[in-house]
């Protein structure tokens, strides 16, 4: 794959670079500018090879339709302070951007042609640019004009942010420093099989959490009473621990548990082992000994890949065995023993939540292109990226 890095010096050219700007908006203010920030050393990068910029991004699901509350001015102009450069906006992608030095379309999907992969959409949006500059890993699962087809259509190169990114992900699975740990959580088995049967054929060891375990607890004959579970899966449980063990790769499971009989805040919680959970009252936590032998399995890894919580983090006091685990990782990371990689929408607000996000090797933004690479599948836009000549 061609990076940004294989470009020379690009006076009088135009770069049109993708990359991905659906931020939140309160009040028409970006209220998270992390994602832009993000994009700043490739802006940066081009500007100093002399290239105008036509940037191109997506916000929301406006479904083809001009809304207003998801236009990408209140981006442009946000951009242009963390630039320190002036941003043009132009509010119609179907209008050919001016000879400025930074210019922010408006946001794609106001057009239907978009998600539908148009060709002749896609030759208009080439029509602005000379080189084609890809930097939205986060969009790499979509087929779509912008993220897909402009790549056949320009000489196409990978952006700072998505170099960065694949080289993680790589570094997570594809040449990883052993032993490596997948940690794994969430609310389904279901939506993430495919994730699982991947990773126990890549990882050594594989530490379940969230709703997920107790889909695999009750599989193994744990009555985990009023708990959110998936029956249907059971079998499949079952399925995935012959494969992990065939693999060689252990799977961890809790040994106890927080329970409550309501989720909410200030509940009445008390920690029982797994084989003594009331059938009142449900498993919203990891335990202390379930934390206690989690730190204790990850004590020699080298490499971790971190998708989902362990507990339903999002209300106190079931935050607790996420953030001790995401501290330990955070802590392990930084005194040089491990790579820890992270991703995934839940997991990056757990990590927030347990202040540990920055401390962590590489935490991704994305979260169906981060959950379709670990699961093995060939992203679409990266495999333009790879094609391009």
């Amino acid at each position: 794959m061609k990076t940004i890095k294989d470009l020379g010096d690009l006076t009088g050219k135009t770069a049109l670079v993708r990359v991905d700007f659906n931020v939140p908006l309160k009040d028409g203010v970006v209220i998270d500018d992390s994602r832009i920030q993000a994009t700043i050393p490739t802006l940066q990068a081009l500007l100093d090879k002399h290239a105008h910029i036509v940037i191109l991004s997506h916000l929301g699901r406006p479904k083809g339709q001009v809304c207003p509350e998801y236009s990408l001015k209140p981006v442009a102009d946000s951009l242009s302070q963390l630039i320190g450069k002036d941003v043009s906006f132009v509010d119609d992608c179907l209008k050919s951007p001016p000879s400025a030095s930074i210019v922010l379309m408006q946001n794609l999907r106001f057009y239907t042609e978009e998600e539908a992969n148009d060709n002749g959409f896609t030759d208009k949006l080439a029509s602005y640019g000379d080189v084609y500059i890809n930097d939205a890993f986060s969009t790499a699962h979509r087929k779509h004009a912008s993220t897909y087809a402009l790549a056949n259509k320009l000489p196409a190169y990978a952006g700072c942010l998505m170099s960065k990114e694949i080289d993680a992900l790589n570094k997570a699975l594809d040449n990883p420093k052993r032993p490596v740990a997948a940690i794994i959580g969430g609310a389904k088995v279901s939506t993430k099989l495919a994730v699982l049967n991947h990773l126990i054929e890549k990882v050594d060891m594989l530490v379940l959490g969230g709703a997920m375990a107790n889909t695999f607890l009750a599989a193994n004959g744990y009555d985990v009473g009023k708990s959110l579970q998936e029956t249907s899966m059971y079998d499949t449980a079952i399925a995935i621990m012959k494969k992990a063990k065939e693999n060689g790769c252990e799977i961890i499971l809790p040994v106890d548990a927080v329970v409550a009989s309501t989720l909410e805040e200030g509940a009445t919680t008390e920690q029982v082992d797994i084989d003594a959970i009331p059938a009142d009252k449900m498993v919203l936590d990891i335990g202390d000994n379930s934390i206690a032998g989690i730190v204790a399995s990850l004590e020699d890894c080298k490499t971790i890949l971190w998708n989902g919580p362990l507990g339903a983090f999002e209300i106190k006091p079931f935050d607790i065995g996420t953030n001790t685990v995401a501290k330990y990782v955070a802590k392990k990371t930084q005194d040089n023993s491990l790579i820890s990689i992270a991703g995934g929408g839940d997991t990056l607000f757990a990590l927030t939540n347990a202040d540990a996000k920055n401390d962590f090797s590489y935490v991704s933004t994305a979260g169906g292109a981060f959950l379709e690479w670990i699961e093995g599948k060939e992203l679409p836009a990266i495999a333009m990226l790879n094609l391009s000549v």
